[in-house]
Protein backbone atom coordinates (compact mmCIF):
# COMPACT_ATOMS: atom_id res chain seq x y z
CA UNK A 1 0.00 0.00 0.00
CA UNK A 2 1.65 3.32 -1.15
CA UNK A 3 1.30 6.26 0.91
CA UNK A 4 -1.62 8.69 0.29
CA UNK A 5 0.79 11.91 -0.88
CA UNK A 6 -1.84 14.27 0.70
CA UNK A 7 -1.57 17.58 -1.29
CA UNK A 8 -2.09 20.08 1.54
CA UNK A 9 -1.16 21.19 5.05
CA UNK A 10 -3.59 20.66 7.39
CA UNK A 11 -2.94 23.64 9.02
CA UNK A 12 -2.25 26.21 6.75
CA UNK A 13 -3.73 24.41 3.47
CA UNK A 14 -0.46 25.37 1.77
CA UNK A 15 0.12 23.24 -1.38
CA UNK A 16 2.09 20.19 -1.17
CA UNK A 17 2.47 18.14 -3.92
CA UNK A 18 4.20 14.90 -4.66
CA UNK A 19 7.29 16.20 -5.02
CA UNK A 20 7.88 18.82 -2.31
CA UNK A 21 10.42 18.37 0.17
CA UNK A 22 8.72 20.77 2.93
CA UNK A 23 6.18 18.23 3.64
CA UNK A 24 5.84 16.60 6.86
CA UNK A 25 3.96 13.17 8.10
CA UNK A 26 3.26 11.52 11.14
CA UNK A 27 2.62 7.45 11.51
CA UNK A 28 -1.16 8.22 10.32
CA UNK A 29 -0.14 10.17 7.45
CA UNK A 30 -1.44 13.30 8.93
CA UNK A 31 0.19 16.00 6.51
CA UNK A 32 1.77 19.56 6.86
CA UNK A 33 4.08 21.81 5.89
CA UNK A 34 7.48 21.91 7.77
CA UNK A 35 6.83 25.57 8.79
CA UNK A 36 3.58 24.52 10.45
CA UNK A 37 4.93 21.68 11.85
CA UNK A 38 8.33 22.95 13.64
CA UNK A 39 6.84 26.55 14.77
CA UNK A 40 2.97 26.45 15.08
CA UNK A 41 3.05 22.57 16.10
CA UNK A 42 6.12 22.00 18.22
CA UNK A 43 6.58 18.43 16.51
CA UNK A 44 3.34 17.24 17.85
CA UNK A 45 0.70 15.77 15.53
CA UNK A 46 -2.79 17.57 16.54
CA UNK A 47 -4.61 14.54 15.36
CA UNK A 48 -2.55 11.66 17.21
CA UNK A 49 0.49 13.01 19.36
CA UNK A 50 3.11 11.62 16.98
CA UNK A 51 5.89 13.48 15.88
CA UNK A 52 6.78 14.10 12.08
CA UNK A 53 9.43 13.25 9.53
CA UNK A 54 9.65 14.31 5.97
CA UNK A 55 7.23 12.76 3.59
CA UNK A 56 9.12 10.59 1.08
CA UNK A 57 9.48 11.34 -2.15
CA UNK A 58 7.75 9.41 -4.78
CA UNK A 59 9.77 8.81 -8.19
CA UNK A 60 8.24 10.26 -11.24
CA UNK A 61 10.08 7.74 -13.81
CA UNK A 62 9.36 4.48 -13.52
CA UNK A 63 12.65 2.96 -12.88
CA UNK A 64 10.86 -0.55 -12.24
CA UNK A 65 7.46 -1.60 -14.00
CA UNK A 66 4.75 -0.14 -12.14
CA UNK A 67 6.47 2.13 -9.71
CA UNK A 68 6.16 5.75 -10.06
CA UNK A 69 3.67 9.00 -9.10
CA UNK A 70 1.57 8.33 -12.49
CA UNK A 71 1.01 4.66 -11.25
CA UNK A 72 0.18 5.41 -7.99
CA UNK A 73 -0.68 9.02 -7.94
CA UNK A 74 -0.87 11.32 -5.09
CA UNK A 75 -4.20 12.10 -3.19
CA UNK A 76 -6.21 15.15 -4.52
CA UNK A 77 -8.60 15.50 -1.52
CA UNK A 78 -7.53 18.00 1.02
CA UNK A 79 -7.77 17.29 4.21
CA UNK A 80 -8.11 20.33 7.26
CA UNK A 81 -7.59 19.71 11.03
CA UNK A 82 -10.81 19.43 12.81
CA UNK A 83 -9.60 20.50 16.18
CA UNK A 84 -9.72 24.39 17.08
CA UNK A 85 -6.61 26.05 17.02
CA UNK A 86 -6.71 26.86 21.14
CA UNK A 87 -7.46 22.94 21.36
CA UNK A 88 -3.86 22.19 18.94
CA UNK A 89 -1.88 24.49 21.20
CA UNK A 90 -3.18 23.24 24.15
CA UNK A 91 -2.42 19.70 23.01
CA UNK A 92 1.27 20.54 21.66
CA UNK A 93 2.09 22.27 25.02
CA UNK A 94 1.32 19.48 27.08
CA UNK A 95 3.26 17.13 24.91
CA UNK A 96 5.97 19.14 23.53
CA UNK A 97 8.73 18.29 25.80
CA UNK A 98 8.03 13.99 25.41
CA UNK A 99 10.33 12.89 22.94
CA UNK A 100 8.01 11.38 19.83
CA UNK A 101 9.52 8.15 21.03
CA UNK A 102 8.11 7.91 24.48
CA UNK A 103 4.48 9.93 23.73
Amino acid sequence: MALQLRPNCEYCDKDLPPHSLDARICSYECTFCAACADEKLDNVCPNCGGGFVPRPIRPVHEWRPGVSVSHHPASTKRVHLKYELEDIAAHSTRIRDIPPEQR
